[in-house]
């Protein structure tokens, strides 16, 4: 083998060498480029099942609020009732306290005159 078969060997063996590293990072973007959009779309499958999964949470607790509210309407409604038929509404409660006030100064004068 003379020198330039040598050198011309060399010269193929480090292009050779050259390309082949070459390749070896461009397989390695291409390896972490299908990673991240692997990862990408587990994680977009992830949230749209965690989306789903809330919507789910909140349709139920929406449902027993409005029955736990149904159903508070309802005793509201029934102590309301109770209240007119005792003849007790929110406007004869202040009416009532004033009363009630007014007995409770007398009596304390009344006493004070008797002490």
């Amino acid at each position: 083998m003379t020198n330039l078969e040598r050198v011309n060997n060399t010269i193929e063996t480090a292009e050779e060498a050259a390309r082949k590293i070459w390749l070896a990072g461009l397989g390695a973007y291409g390896k972490s480029f299908e990673e991240m959009q692997n990862q990408y779309e587990k994680l977009n499958d992830e949230t749209s099942r965690l989306f789903e999964e809330l919507v789910s949470k909140g349709e139920k607790l929406e449902a027993d609020t409005k029955k736990k509210f149904k159903k508070t309407v309802s005793v509201d409604k029934r102590v309301e009732d109770v209240r007119k038929k005792l003849g007790i509404g929110n406007s004869d409660i202040d009416a009532k306290i004033d009363e009630l006030s007014k007995k409770v100064d007398a009596l304390t004068v009344a006493v004070n005159k008797i002490s």
